[in-house]
């Protein structure tokens, strides 16, 4: 496969491009750091920050702008929005439940894009973040179960500015003035350590532990501030946690 073929290939991306891109552009500026890091070629997983409702569709632009096809696994939620539901749906995107069966479906499904040589974006937080700054909270065990299960890499990333296009549970976009997005690819993680041993739920946690801190050191050189030294845990401060990707 040659580089960016993915976005040469006719399919609805096309469509989906022609559609969203003009408007996205006049509204956001997008300044990428590193965007080398992204993987042209294979099947890998992105993983991002989650902190507004407009996330899919801004990682969704920064992957295509990047060469590659995006693919979600975004909380079911998402796909009750008449028109955003419609894209996401026709496009290929996986649905997450909250739980159950439905949820390891979204799993499988994930995988059946991993055989294809594609990526799959998967927001490791399993639900917008609940710490009052922004920072990356605890992580769900989803994305790096793939990661290693499938036995492919995992790419943190990070993106800023986000929250002026459209704020943390907000239903409203602000198109204008033009607003920056600030986006960071991370180099892939490390996995070498957690590929000797069985995949059991210490081993996951542990994995997503060290991911999350990946993709709050990436935030951290966006903002020019330094990280807490410990992801927020809604458990710890009485909140309830929706949109769950997994354990």
């Amino acid at each position: 496969m040659k580089a960016r073929s993915e976005t040469r290939r006719p399919s609805f991306f096309w469509f989906l491009a022609v559609l969203v891109l003009p408007i996205l552009n006049l509204a956001v500026k997008f300044r990428f750091h590193h965007p080398e890091r992204m993987p042209q070629t294979g099947a890998f997983v992105l993983a991002p920050n989650h902190y507004s409702e407009i996330d899919p569709l801004v990682m969704g632009a920064v992957s295509w702008k990047l060469g590659r096809a995006p693919r979600f696994m975004a909380k079911a939620s998402l796909f009750k929005n008449p028109i955003l539901g419609w894209m996401l749906r026709t496009s290929g995107q996986i649905p997450v439940e909250r739980a159950g069966s439905k949820s390891h479906a979204a799993l499988r499904a994930a995988e059946d894009l991993v055989e294809k040589g594609r990526m799959v974006v998967v927001y490791p937080e399993g639900s917008l973040t609940r710490d009052p700054d922004l920072w990356p909270m605890r992580g769900k065990t989803g994305a790096m179960r793939i990661a290693l299960e499938r036995g492919i890499p995992i790419v943190p990333a990070a993106h800023w500015g986000t929250q002026e296009l459209m704020g943390r549970y907000g239903k409203k976009l602000s198109l204008f003035p033009r607003k920056t997005i600030d986006v960071i690819i991370g180099e892939p993680l490390d996995l070498s350590a957690y590929r000797e041993g069985p995949i059991d739920q210490a081993t996951l946690l542990k994995a997503t532990a060290e991911l999350m801190d990946a993709i709050a050191a990436l935030l951290a050189e966006l903002r020019g501030e330094a990280a807490p030294a410990e992801r927020w845990d809604p458990a710890k401060h009485g909140q309830k946690e929706t949109g769950r990707l997994d354990g």
